[in-house]
């Protein structure tokens, strides 16, 4: 609310794992595969309550003892497994091109994501989803990760615009607390994979992408 009237939503913010492709169970399997190499296990529920805080999957190995140079090599054999598996396996969302091909007839878009910028470009080689956005901004693009605000935060500048003319598009609890700590509103849209997050602190929830034009069109 500006004044006495409301404000209208002109740039959307989404994240990418997760709500514009279906990345993050590899993401956890290529970490469970290289925990077990040091013989260690990673829970699926380990696994959930460490992304939900914005920790890593290395807080297991660093329990366990493991040397921090034998963890940053193993690092780079988990970043080989997660390639693999983008690579091979199916990380398209149906119907998302569609619905970004409608909004981008309303509005900017941008994609700000926890992703390095190799692994982001490797997901969207054959895809035409970045073909909707006018920039994406990748880990190394601010100085700290979500939950932190700066994310969002730089998202938002690179557009010009005010925290209440943007909506953040998420799935995780710590993508969620970036959007809140920044102050942006959220829509968290439902993900078998996050179910078990806290999203209190969003805005808005959608049951699929799809959804999105309907719930601008309402708020």
């Amino acid at each position: 609310m500006e004044g006495d009237f409301i404000v209208k939503k002109k740039y959307l913010l989404f994240d990418n794992d997760g709500v514009l492709v279906e990345t993050e169970p590899y993401y956890f399997k290529a970490n469970v595969k290289a925990l077990k190499e040091f013989g260690l296990e990673l829970s699926f529920n380990t696994y959930m309550e460490i992304m939900a805080r914005g920790g890593t999957a290395w807080e297991v190995a660093k329990r366990a003892g493991i040397k921090q140079k034998d963890i940053d090599t193993k690092r780079k054999q988990r970043d080989i497994y997660y390639r693999e598996f983008i690579e091979n396996e199916k990380i398209e969302i149906d119907g998302v091109c569609d619905v970004l091909e409608r909004l981008s007839k309303n509005y900017k878009m941008g994609i700000v994501t926890t992703s390095r910028r190799v692994d982001f470009e490797l997901i969207h080689s054959k895809m035409g989803i970045t073909n909707y956005m006018d920039f994406v901004l990748c880990v190394e693009d601010y100085p700290r990760s979500k939950p932190h605000p700066d994310p969002y935060l730089a998202g938002m500048q690179k557009f010009g615009a005010t925290k209440s003319e943007c909506l953040v598009i998420e799935d995780s609890q710590r993508g969620v607390s970036s959007a809140f700590n920044a102050g942006i509103e959220c829509a968290v849209v439902a993900n078998a994979f996050t179910a078990t997050h806290d999203f209190s602190k969003a805005s808005y929830k959608i049951e699929k992408l799809k959804d999105l034009p309907s719930l601008l069109k309402a708020i």
